[in-house]
């Protein structure tokens, strides 16, 4: 009985790179650090899942088979092996079994049998057609604010919302908010999935790997669906309810306003020299035509600075925010200038670029007197 293909090593390397950080994750059943193998005469399909996120990829392949073939080996070890191989290789099941030969080169594994393997998501109902390209440029948009292990299980998470009017994602860690939106892409009724941070993160990295292609939303069961050209990425969702962000990003009563974004960044950089690691509190004062900077860290020393402020029509306004969180954010805007909203000191400044594509918001919630006496 005939039971052997050819891969390219190249191709093969990136699918199981890929899968790394799932087979990689410790969960209540073993299997789940294998990669499932399924071998037809022109198709290898491979699989991995944690349990809450899973992906299947595709690649061609030659082969010499009298039947499809499916079996389990160990991820990391097939991913080290043929990391270390070159060019066209040649992989040989015999009983229990996987041999990997490359040039001289002949190496074994040990297989087990498919069956052991979680059932894998079904059905997939495709909702949306997007350029992955532009799915990338939104998640990066957000995906930096998204906490890990926060006590609220909601804020570990990015919030989907794609609807009618547009498509947007949302993020906050309780101090700062994200939130961009596009018309470019619409769906029939109003949809809210809640994503985990691990993965937002794994998907950027399967989308950087195909930029050129179209991706589609879908859903399978309880889960969310990416799929590329050659790959479906699956994640189960938070169930916590994300925080209702909408009120705090409403500009009533607030005064517009227009900075240099570069000269604005190396402030906030200067600023983040004197923290020392810190929570000191940055002082703002805004006026007509200028923003006075400063901060005094006595342990450490002082900074005093005085911005240009352009558009800016209200009376005098001050406010404290800690510059690391002010930072954060801006550096994901592309504009020359920076649009800003401020109202007084108990309100959050709010910082907006609209462009073709993107409406992009970024918040940040002030310090308060007490903290920064603190």
């Amino acid at each position: 009985m005939n039971r052997k293909f050819f891969a390219n090593q190249k191709e093969l390397l990136a699918i199981l790179a890929s899968m790394q950080p799932i087979c990689s994750k410790r969960t209540s059943l073993d299997v789940t650090e294998s990669i499932f193998f399924n071998v037809t005469p022109r198709e290898l399909t491979l699989k991995a899942t944690d349990l809450e996120i899973s992906l299947q990829a595709n690649m061609p392949i030659d082969a010499e088979l009298s039947e499809n073939m499916q079996f389990l080996i160990s991820g990391k070890r097939i991913f080290e092996l043929v990391k270390e191989l070159d060019g066209e290789i040649e992989f040989i099941v015999a009983h229990n079994e996987l041999h990997l030969k490359s040039g001289g080169v002949d190496l074994m594994l040990n297989i087990k049998d498919a069956s052991e393997f979680p059932p894998f998501p079904e059905r997939i109902e495709n909702m949306l057609n997007m350029q992955a390209s532009f799915l990338l440029s939104m998640l990066n948009k957000v995906a930096f604010l998204i906490p890990q292990n926060n006590a609220n299980m909601a804020l570990n998470g990015m919030l989907l919302e794609f609807g009618p009017q547009n498509i947007g994602m949302v993020a906050t860690d309780g101090h700062c908010l994200v939130r961009v939106i596009s018309d470019k892409y619409t769906l029939s009724q109003d949809y809210s999935w809640l994503m985990p941070k691990r993965a937002v993160l794994e998907l950027k990295k399967l989308l950087e790997l195909n930029t050129d292609e179209q991706t589609f939303l879908g859903t399978c069961g309880n889960q969310l669906v990416f799929s590329g050209k050659n790959f479906n990425f699956f994640t189960k969702l938070i169930s916590d309810p994300f925080p209702q962000y909408q009120p705090v990003l409403n500009k009533d009563g607030f005064i517009p306003a227009r900075m240099h974004k570069d000269s604005f960044l190396k402030t906030l950089k200067r600023t983040g020299c004197l923290l020392a690691g810190q929570f000191v509190s940055t002082h703002f004062l805004f006026s007509e035509g200028s923003v006075k900077v400063s901060l005094h860290n006595k342990e450490v020393g002082k900074l005093e600075e005085t911005l240009v402020l352009q558009d800016f029509a209200g009376g005098m306004i001050e406010s404290r925010f800690y510059s690391p969180y002010l930072l954060n954010g801006l550096q994901v805007f592309a504009d020359e200038k920076i649009q800003l909203f401020i109202k007084n000191a108990a309100k959050p400044i709010i910082f907006q670029s609209q462009s073709t594509d993107f409406d992009v918001s970024y918040l940040v919630m002030p310090i308060s007197m007490t903290q920064a006496e603190g």
